[in-house]
């Protein structure tokens, strides 16, 4: 289905009844890359697969920013009557769920997020390095958007109320000191770090993902 919010049309797979619980994707991906997990989720909860805007079959934008994605997703909810679900969200879809927290406490009923990170700053050197050449030779909106955001204070993560789940591979896109840094910031917030496993190695089209966040989903 599309939905129109903020001006931009967005595309998402609802599927299933239950709980609600909203999927967002990471840079350059869409909701495709949760099919696998949306088939299990959605044995027992109503799952809405969002593709972001200016991407997957979502509307075209000229200029990205994290805090108009942000947004979207809580237009979204509140358009669509959904009551407190849960969300995960992968890399940049996990930036995006921290905003959202931040922004509005009272919006999600559990927050669950992948290789998310607060600035580029927190990015490894050598994928900043690649998305920097790439950038260079691309001039492509969705990496400038990963070099310029997000910019995101420790003190508002200390505002989070929202119970808050933090995942990441030990063979992370940021570094483990940014990753605890995060975690250490959001009050009672759980930190499982998934050993052997990169940034998106257990959750793009990964059957491993289901069992990695479902003793989170009621606890």
């Amino acid at each position: 289905m599309h939905i129109t919010v903020n001006n931009t049309r967005i595309f998402c797979k609802k599927t299933g009844q239950g709980k609600p619980i909203i999927l967002l994707h990471g840079n350059g991906e869409d909701h495709t890359i949760f099919d696998v997990l949306t088939k299990r989720l959605s044995e027992n909860y109503t799952v809405y697969a969002i593709d972001s805007r200016d991407h997957g079959k979502s509307g075209k934008v000229k200029v990205l920013n994290y805090s108009d994605m942000m947004e979207d997703t809580a237009a979204f909810i509140r358009d669509l009557n959904i009551q407190q679900p849960i969300l995960y969200g992968f890399s940049d879809g996990g930036i995006i769920g921290l905003l959202l927290a931040i922004k509005y406490p009272d919006i999600l009923s559990k927050l669950i997020i992948s290789g998310a990170n607060l600035s580029p700053g927190g990015v490894k050197k050598k994928w900043l390095f690649w998305m920097k050449l790439s950038y260079f030779f691309t001039r492509g909106n969705k990496l400038k958007l990963m070099l310029t955001q997000p910019d995101i204070k420790l003190s508002e993560l200390n505002k989070i109320t929202t119970p808050t789940v933090l995942l990441a591979g030990s063979n992370e896109f940021c570094t483990d000191e940014h990753t605890r840094l995060i975690a250490a910031n959001i009050p009672g917030c759980v930190l499982n770090v998934l050993e052997g496993e990169s940034h998106g190695s257990y959750v793009i089209n990964s059957e491993k993902l289901y069992g990695v966040i479902e003793p989170y989903l009621e606890s």
